[in-house]
């Protein structure tokens, strides 16, 4: 009886390895995926310009901005080289300049700073949510993920936070949630490049103020356009 039993145990041992075996044979983690998706994950380093400034109005220091996300990408040829890519993501921009922001009571108003005025620090922080589309060329391959790409679209953003700050020789200023700014901020953009390195632009089609903040009863009606690097991962 002993000896049956370790002959049927051993038979059914042998076909459960058998049947691992041709799962293992079946599985290739080295086979090339012919579905493939590129970047889709996004790291964008900005330098933020403000155009369309009124008289007086300047920029000074550096004005830095930060923007990452995620895009689904979504071939449409058959060798993967043309798609479109839709996402979400999340941008900080910040300016350095010479703005004076004072708000009484809900009324905000505005100023270019006395140039004879010592201040460390002026500054507006905006915090955006933001939806990309955008149209993408690329020679890759599904060997080799190092190419050349270009891609262009169009991105609306959502203000959920703003703050303006301002350090000088006559105290300091504080102001959030500014409504006199455009909650929804719209642009077209463009990146390009090779492999790691690619440059981008954005350039805003609407103005950062509303037509409420006025500087000597002209309206700011600023717009921003920004340079930097682009970095895609996946």
């Amino acid at each position: 009886m002993r000896i049956k039993l370790f002959i049927l145990t051993f038979f059914i041992s042998l076909g459960i390895s058998a049947q691992e075996k041709e799962i293992k044979d079946e599985i290739d983690f080295d086979a090339i995926d012919s579905l493939y998706r590129e970047d889709q994950f996004y790291l964008n380093i900005t330098y933020n310009a403000l155009q369309k400034r009124p008289d007086g109005i300047a920029q000074n220091k550096l004005s830095p901005g930060i923007a990452f996300g995620f895009l689904r990408d979504m071939p449409i040829n058959k060798k993967r080289t043309v798609s479109i890519a839709a996402g979400l993501g999340y941008t900080l921009a910040i300016y350095n300049q010479n703005l004076g922001i004072t708000e009484t009571n809900g009324i905000y108003a505005y100023q270019v700073l006395d140039s004879e005025v010592s201040f460390s620090k002026n500054k507006l922080s905006f915090h955006y949510v933001d939806l990309p589309i955008e149209f993408r060329w690329r020679n890759s391959t599904p060997e080799s993920h190092i190419f050349w790409r270009v891609h262009t679209g169009v991105k609306l953003s959502y203000l959920f936070y703003d703050q303006y700050k301002s350090v000088s020789s006559n105290g300091t200023v504080a102001i959030s949630n500014n409504k006199d700014l455009n909650q929804f901020q719209y642009g077209v953009y463009l990146a390009f490049g090779w492999n790691t390195w690619n440059f981008s632009a954005y350039y805003g089609l609407n103005p950062l103020f509303k037509s409420s903040a006025k500087i000597d009863n002209q309206p700011i009606d600023m717009n921003t356009i920004n340079f930097g690097l682009m970095f895609y991962i996946l």
